[in-house]
């Protein structure tokens, strides 16, 4: 387990804190290795209904850790194995957004049931920008909520997506009071928790509906993403990332 995620159970429900808040909760290797096995123990046990996902701070979470991510393939194998299993979960998922919410911070919310955004929520999707593609079956979900022009936005030219404008978009279920994100999420958890299970469980299974082709993207992705992160283009976008000066891009 990691140090950086508090995970607490109350009543039924399986809370998971990103907790890096000095790092605007990037991940690494062992953050997502934590998630991963808490979410395993909350599909496990049938005393628990659902799961909450929060960051601590004033972000919900900056993405991967860079130097973190880039030190080895651990990172990597990581982050696909949280996303496999955020993307199988049986049961439902609420998020409370505020802050960055940047690359996997938004990714891993398309596979959330609820979504509550904080006012200043800002959501940000920069895979092309350093190189690499969209991972979390993101290309194939983002344009079926919001539409292939917002998610061209979002994906293609990297920019960000205020709360209002993710609310309207269907990225976001309601927007909330930063004071009081956190209590109405466990709110909601907990009203999920008194539901019926069984009728619960076909019911969200009947509206995520024959995911195949959602599975067989997730892995598409994953190729793309581990090919595309060897680019001379990753390697530009990253080496200007971390000296800080913009990047130049060979065409042809």
């Amino acid at each position: 387990m990691s140090e950086h995620i508090a995970v607490i159970e109350t009543a039924g429900v399986i809370e998971i804190h990103i907790d890096r808040p000095d790092k605007k909760n990037a991940l690494t290797a062992d953050m997502y290795r934590a998630m991963t096995a808490a979410l395993a123990d909350a599909s496990a046990r049938a005393e628990i209904g659902a799961v909450l996902i929060a960051g601590r701070g004033d972000a919900f979470c900056a993405g991967n850790d860079l130097k973190d991510f880039m030190a080895g393939p651990e990172g990597g194998a990581a982050a696909f194995d949280f996303i496999r299993a955020i993307a199988t979960f049986d049961k439902p998922i609420v998020a409370a957004v505020q802050g960055l919410a940047v690359g996997v911070g938004t990714t891993m919310l398309f596979h959330c049931d609820l979504v509550y955004a904080a006012p200043d929520a800002r959501f940000v999707m920069p895979f092309v920008n350093l190189g690499i593609v969209p991972e979390a079956g993101s290309s194939l979900l983002a344009p079926a909520i919001m539409g292939h022009a917002k998610a061209a936005a979002l994906l293609l030219l990297g920019e960000p997506m205020d709360a209002a404008s993710a609310d309207r978009a269907g990225l976001v279920t309601a927007i909330v009071p930063i004071d009081g994100l956190i209590d109405h999420a466990r709110a909601k958890a907990a009203a999920l928790m008194v539901k019926p299970p069984q009728a619960l469980a076909a019911t969200r299974r009947l509206m995520k509906g024959d995911t195949t082709l959602l599975n067989a993207r997730i892995e598409e992705e994953a190729r793309l993403f581990r090919e595309t992160l060897a680019s001379p283009e990753a390697q530009e976008a990253f080496a200007a990332f971390f000296e800080k000066h913009p990047p130049v891009f060979k065409r042809g």
